[in-house]
């Protein structure tokens, strides 16, 4: 006797926000405690022991446009190119942008790697005039969160 094999059934939802032609985003992003809360939302909603590493993109007045995942690494590190990160920017017209990254270990302390890292997307940002405004590390579990600009490294 032959048994059919089993079928699994995905289901996917999509939801698009829209708001009406004209009206800038109610979330202004302009100061780094601000871009903290949200990327803390970022990271409950991600909820495993690998780095992400998202994009969020701001209009001429730093309010939220939207956000993107550019990557996903290891527990000690973010795989991310330029190309993979101010690609969408581009596309979608920001004028700027925030990094955003968590450490599993929930030490938010920058790395070498997240400085140098950093500094290669401020140039790619420059070429497409693309601000990189910061670059927020936010540690798992602890809530602690550092600013690049803000340590002088931006």
């Amino acid at each position: 006797m032959v048994t059919a094999p089993k079928r699994y059934r995905l289901k996917l939802a999509t939801w698009t926000v829209v708001r009406e032609p004209g009206q800038p985003s109610p979330r202004l992003l302009d100061q780094p405690d601000k871009v903290a809360d949200l990327a803390r939302d970022f990271i409950v909603a991600a909820d495993d022991d690998k780095e992400h590493f998202w994009v969020v993109l701001l209009d001429a007045q730093n309010r939220y446009r939207m956000h993107f995942e550019a990557g996903v690494g290891t527990q000690t590190a973010s795989l991310v190119h330029p190309r993979e990160t101010l690609g969408p920017a581009l596309r979608e017209g920001a004028v700027s942008v925030v990094l955003v990254h968590n450490h599993p270990s929930g030490d938010p302390t920058p790395s070498r790697e997240d400085v140098r890292l950093t500094r290669q997307l401020i140039d790619a940002g420059t070429l497409l005039d693309i601000r990189i405004h910061d670059h927020i590390i936010v540690g798992n579990g602890t809530g602690a969160w550092v600013s690049l600009a803000q340590k002088g490294l931006i």
